[in-house]
């Protein structure tokens, strides 16, 4: 009898010492919560969505290459080849491009002017934030001073100094020039910019964007630099 109680009352302390170790684990580290509001996590929510967009759009392009690829004859699949390498060319930025698109002048603001305050080179977080704006519309080109910028670009601080591809980017004033698919496209790029609260960045900067109307034939110039094959061999016809 005695046994009985001894084994019955040792379960119920082992099933109180398990909930006294689950409670205290329980308190020690607690369940990490989202305390971000419902706007934070609707825009997350946003960019995720729209990141799943382009990357939809891209497997389509590339379905599109090959089926095309496979209902063209031997000879007209090098043409088609063509066709792409030249789209490739395009998005990497190596070739000179005209089309719609608006020009911004990014200058020192008149009050740094009249107060004599020096104006710097572009910081490189007012650069990016302005580019990371921009790209909200698709399909664009873009030069910063002179400079083009692609997918592939980087915006970095050199010897104190903003560069974009390596390249210092001048003291304001300088240009950007964007180019759009088409001259709707640009049109509302411009009405974005006028009403985008990036203007407020630049003047705490003492900086302003002069955003000028946009024009039917824009030339922007390709990256200079070309690109070095590491990897690829061409091989002879036939093997």
């Amino acid at each position: 009898m005695n046994k009985a109680i001894n084994w019955k009352f040792t379960v119920v302390l082992l099933l109180i010492g398990f909930m006294i170790a689950v409670q205290y684990n329980t308190m020690e580290y607690p369940e990490t919560r989202d305390t971000r509001d419902i706007w934070a996590i609707r825009q997350e929510l946003a960019e995720e969505k729209k990141l799943h967009s382009e990357l939809l759009s891209e497997i389509r392009d590339l379905d599109n290459t090959i089926s095309s690829y496979q209902s063209l004859s031997e000879a007209s699949a090098g043409k088609a080849l063509n066709d792409t390498v030249d789209k490739l060319r395009r998005k990497a930025g190596t070739t000179d491009i005209t089309g719609p698109g608006i020009v911004i002048e990014v200058r020192p603001s008149a009050e740094s002017i009249a107060y004599g305050i020096p104006i710097t080179s572009i910081s490189s977080d007012l650069l990016t934030r302005f580019v990371n704006d921009v790209n909200r519309f698709k399909g664009i080109d873009m030069e910063i001073d002179g400079k083009r910028y692609t997918v592939m670009s980087s915006i970095r601080v050199i010897n104190g100094s903003t560069s974009v591809n390596g390249l210092n980017v001048s003291t304001p004033p300088f240009k950007i020039k964007i180019i759009s698919p088409t001259m709707s496209e640009s049109e509302k790029l411009y009405n974005y910019l006028l009403a985008s609260s990036i203007h407020d960045d630049f003047y705490l900067d003492n900086l302003v964007l002069d955003i000028n109307q946009p024009v039917k034939d824009l030339m922007i110039h390709g990256w200079p630099e070309k690109f070095e094959n590491l990897y690829l061999e061409e091989q002879t016809k036939g093997e």
